[in-house]
């Protein structure tokens, strides 16, 4: 399972007072450093989908995708993005604002996709984190051949990620490690 990582950082960081949070300083080192870090060793390749400051997230060795539009209309315009970059099978989307990401992220989501695959012969599966919080749908894998159904998905308006991957075959993977899904959301004080 060949798998490419997009790493979402192409919001207008609302929360953060219009700061790209990618690029936020978080223990002396940009958010999407982290996530970086956490997420290469896990994965074939990675990508950065980023709107906005597209040299300084060049500088960190990835190519870097923008959205196919400049409405900044969310993380499924970079899952598309993404979708439509990649040359693997497989895709998978993650936060730039979350540092602290699961290090058996991939291997646990993979593991859940074939495993759901033999019992329900479903191609297209995705498969999405959750903890005791609840649901995090932008930490998914999901097949690239599912592009022209988000294409037709955002064509028609929608935005919501959940209501996108309610319309495909899923699963759920719980994670123990509540901190790993922390997203930074604020400026520090």
């Amino acid at each position: 399972m060949q798998i490419t990582a997009v790493i979402l950082a192409g919001g207008r960081g609302l929360r953060m007072g219009g700061a790209d949070k990618g690029l936020i300083d978080y223990q002396g080192r940009p958010m999407v450093a982290h996530v970086l870090e956490r997420i290469q060793p896990q994965v074939d390749h990675v990508v950065i989908n980023a709107n906005r400051h597209l040299d300084q997230y060049q500088a960190f060795g990835v190519p870097v995708i923008p959205d196919a539009n400049d409405q900044f209309d969310g993380p499924l315009a970079g899952m598309q993005a993404g979708m439509h970059h990649a040359t693997t099978e497989w895709i998978l989307s993650v936060p730039c604002d979350a540092p602290l990401l699961p290090t058996d992220l991939v291997s646990r989501l993979r593991q859940a996709i074939t495993t759901a695959q033999a019992i329900h012969a479903a191609p297209s599966m995705l498969a999405i984190a959750r903890s005791a919080s609840g649901t995090h749908p932008v930490f998914c894998l999901m097949p690239r051949k599912l592009s022209g159904d988000l294409d037709q998905f955002l064509q028609q308006g929608q935005r919501k990620v959940s209501a996108w991957q309610a319309l495909h075959p899923h699963v759920f993977v719980s994670f123990e490690d509540e901190q790993a899904f922390t997203n930074i959301n604020h400026l520090p004080s």
